[in-house]
């Protein structure tokens, strides 16, 4: 077998495999994202103030920072998946050499 015709053969199960990659970590992405809570007081805030004591502040912080950190893991990874995805699959030219 010719390494062009084992390319050709194999495109499409990695395509798959990089969308269902994407999609995972897209919806891992959203997941995160929607977990952390808001860094602001909001309008209710800022006119009765706030009342947070420096313990009740930092209750959850551990929590949010790993938040924080698996944005940033999922973020740069997905960026890599999209780049992978785009150039190296859809503008690599696996075409089946002629037998001539």
């Amino acid at each position: 077998m010719n390494l062009t015709n084992v390319l050709a053969a194999i495109k499409p199960i990695w395509t798959w495999v990089l969308g269902i990659a994407l999609v995972v970590v897209s919806a891992f992405l959203a997941f995160v994202i929607a977990k952390q809570s808001s860094k602001e007081n909001g309008l209710s805030g800022t006119i009765v103030g706030n009342s947070d004591t420096y313990f009740g502040k930092n209750r959850g912080g551990d929590k949010e920072a790993i938040y924080a950190r698996l944005t940033i893991v999922g973020s740069v990874l997905l960026v890599i998946l999209v780049f992978v995805m785009v150039v190296v699959v859809k503008n690599t030219d696996f075409t089946v050499a002629s037998a001539s």
